[in-house]
């Protein structure tokens, strides 16, 4: 009597259900993700006859508000002129394109944007960019 020789079981990964389950971790990522926006000072920004666009990368610009009461506002924190420097220097040594975003309010007094244009000479930052809207 010949004895027969068991076959092996197939082993396999079930992929009947594999769309589904990347299909809902798609949708999860898309709702649970958020996409930081650039909020500082309400600002009304001076008007310009001719602007032009930064080449710059945007993850490589940093964003300085000055508001018309000389409040300074970096990375979302208000500040004082005499805090511009160290916290501006620590980013810029970390990248060396980054540009200062100036978006000073067009009452701002000039004393105080001079003021933040000396902080940010004093932090090595001077690639710095001065935000207008078109007339």
């Amino acid at each position: 009597m010949a004895i027969k020789k068991k076959s092996k079981p197939k082993t396999g990964i079930p992929t009947a259900s594999m769309s589904d389950i990347i299909f809902m971790l798609l949708i999860f990522f898309m709702a649970a993700t958020t996409l930081k926006t650039v909020e500082g000072l309400k600002v009304k920004l001076p008007e310009a006859r001719s602007i032009a666009k930064l080449d710059t990368p945007k993850r490589s610009v940093l964003y300085v508000f000055i508001d018309r009461t000389g409040r300074i506002s970096i990375q979302d924190k208000l500040m004082n002129v005499e805090n511009v420097a160290p916290v501006i220097y620590p980013i810029r040594r970390n990248d060396n394109l980054l540009t200062i975003s100036l978006r000073a309010d067009q009452e701002t007094p000039m004393g105080t944007i001079s003021d933040v244009q000396n902080a940010l000479r004093d932090a090595s930052a001077l690639k710095v960019n001065y935000s207008a809207r078109h007339k």
